[in-house]
């Protein structure tokens, strides 16, 4: 019934893109040509039939690539960032398209207003259609409609964790029917047989799913579930008893016959997610650049100011691929010759006045904007350390090293969480982790919004 129910849901989602976007030319023509221009009469664009045609046939072949860019489907496991960020890649490139073949065919009377409405109106039409539809789902699954039935089979550590997983997540429309296990666990639910009746099970109910969640003692009956599944037509998924290695989102390679999860694939391999991130960090940090530049004026004056020595302080820190650069940032301290090892605290004798005010403010920070045009940083990743310390966590605490598998940045998802500073490594580094393996351009954008907006002042104390 959920397979149903899902196609059905797939033709709608389809069908009512392609009749929003259809109309989203008009809307677009009416703002432009009524509303802004007030236009009096019937325009050529409204009235002949081959513009009419143009915007059919534009729809179809949008909601066409949409179906390949994995648009339709269900949305129990799709990021709605990802999402919107598809569907205005997708509407830019396609009003860029139809703008070069109005040229062609010799339209170029088209109003170009028209069309960046065209693909305003388009965009908030078919994101707004999907983002009402995506909330009236949670809903209604919340509710108990629109389920998808599982069976686990298992009953161990891994199989209670995805009955709990399932019940804290009603909005993702999962129901288990029960379990499937050589022992009684009263705890997970119905036991609905052994191992030896899984296929009784499985042809005597209507199920949707199986996810296997065996044990290691266990695995030897894995043969046996996938055969079961294949013959019963019912689709399976497998809980690895390694699943607490393996990230968010892994990869499999093919070599021969063997299968290879890589366990460090992040969204940033992607070259094109990787060139994206560059084009944003050096477009931003010039505007950045540019519009910080009276605060680095008053900056570099107070610190010319405050004590001797340099406006800068240069600190070699380690970056991507575990690569030594020269990171810079306001000199908030006075010359000692201990500066290059260990992080300062909030009672460090060290800092000057204003100093403690720059560092509390992140004024600091600013000329790292350099380091991101340079390339050796980015606007948004794990905070650079020093050699000491990367020499020393490497050994201490596990997957530090995996930070330095992108630049790091000057502000990052451990920041904005208060993790700056004289705070706890482990929770920066697991706050990192996090970050690499669920990299999202979305996902960059709230960490500006979040460090402009409550990032910037800390709990430094002005002395």
């Amino acid at each position: 019934m959920i397979r149903k129910n899902q196609r059905l849901i797939n033709g709608l989602n389809l069908l009512s893109d392609q009749v929003l976007i259809f109309f989203s030319y008009f809307a677009a023509l009416f703002t432009k040509f009524f509303l802004i221009e007030r236009h009096n009469g019937t325009l050529v664009w409204f009235s002949e039939s081959l513009y009419w045609g143009v915007a059919l046939a534009y729809s179809a072949l949008l909601v066409v690539v949409y179906y390949f860019a994995g648009l339709y489907g269900s949305y129990r496991f799709k990021k709605a960032e990802s999402e919107i960020f598809t569907v205005l890649v997708i509407n830019g490139v396609g009003v860029l398209a139809l703008m070069a073949l109005l040229y062609l065919v010799r339209m170029s009377e088209f109003s170009r207003m028209a069309l960046l409405l065209f693909w305003i109106y388009s965009s908030l039409f078919v994101l707004g259609k999907r983002t009402i539809a995506r909330a009236l789902l949670r809903h209604y699954r919340k509710l108990g409609y629109n389920q998808k039935h599982v069976v686990v089979v298992g009953s161990g550590h891994f199989a209670h964790q995805y009955v709990e997983d399932v019940k804290q997540n009603p909005h993702m429309g999962f129901t288990v029917d029960g379990y499937v296990s050589e022992e009684d666990c009263p705890d997970l639910g119905t036991r609905l047989g052994s191992f030896a009746e899984l296929e009784e099970v499985l042809g005597g109910r209507q199920v949707d799913e199986v996810v296997a969640a065996l044990e290691p003692s266990e695995i030897g009956f894995m043969k046996q579930v996938l055969e079961t599944a294949d013959k019963t037509g019912v689709r399976i998924s497998i809980i690895p008893f390694y699943n607490d290695y393996i990230p968010n989102y892994p990869t499999i390679d093919v070599v021969g016959r063997t299968k290879l999860i890589n366990m460090r694939t992040t969204p940033l391999d992607n070259v094109l997610w990787r060139l994206i991130k560059r084009v944003v960090d050096v477009v931003g940090s010039m505007v950045l650049i540019i519009l910080t530049s009276p605060f680095m004026l008053f900056a570099a004056i107070g610190v010319r100011l405050s004590s001797p020595g340099p406006i800068l302080f240069r600190q070699e820190r380690v970056g991507r691929d575990k690569k030594p650069f020269l990171m810079y940032k306001f000199r908030s301290m006075r010359i000692t010759g201990t500066e290059d090892t260990g992080w300062s605290t909030n009672e460090d004798p060290r800092k000057t006045k204003f100093g403690s005010f720059i560092r509390k403010y992140s004024i600091d920070e600013l000329p790292q904007f350099f380091n991101v045009l340079k390339g050796d940083m980015s606007l948004i990743g794990p905070r650079p350390e020093v050699p000491f310390h990367v020499n020393h966590f490497k050994e201490e605490i596990p997957l530090y090293l995996v930070r330095q598998q992108v630049r790091p940045g000057i502000t990052g998802w451990a920041q904005v969480h208060g993790l700056r500073g004289d705070t706890s490594i482990e929770k920066r580094v697991k706050y990192d982790i996090w970050y690499i393996e669920n990299w999202s351009l979305w996902l960059d954008i709230k960490i500006l919004f979040m460090t402009v907006f409550g990032g910037l002042k800390n709990d430094e104390k002005v002395i």
